[in-house]
């Protein structure tokens, strides 16, 4: 293998463990944000674990319209929980952080 080949090689790896990365993290923050949302809509235990993995999984599976944030307002709408947009929105962010820490110090997710 020349050295350009090589240094291609090197770019692709880089590229797919940077997105295996940020998918990771992005899932993680998400099902943090999930934790979040369940502790307010009043959800425990099992119940809490469930809601944070359905917000989860309207991420990976979301549309233009629906995303987790979109999810959890929703929700919090339907069950009267007073949390504005951009309460919501910083959490997220909070998520996101938290979620780039355990991520970046574990092996697995």
């Amino acid at each position: 293998m020349d050295g350009f080949s090589q240094r291609k090689k090197a770019f692709e790896e880089k590229y797919l463990h940077d997105q295996d990365l940020n998918f990771r993290i992005h899932a993680k923050s998400n099902y943090l944000f999930g934790l979040w949302a369940a502790g307010l809509l009043g959800y425990t235990g099992r119940e809490a674990e469930k809601y944070a993995q359905d917000v989860l999984l309207v991420e990976i599976q979301k549309t233009r319209e629906e995303n987790a944030l979109h999810k959890v307002l929703t929700d919090f709408e339907k069950a009267k929980v007073d949390v504005s947009e951009h309460r919501a929105q910083k959490e997220l962010e909070k998520c996101w952080v938290a979620a780039r820490d355990i991520v970046m110090n574990q092996e697995e997710f």
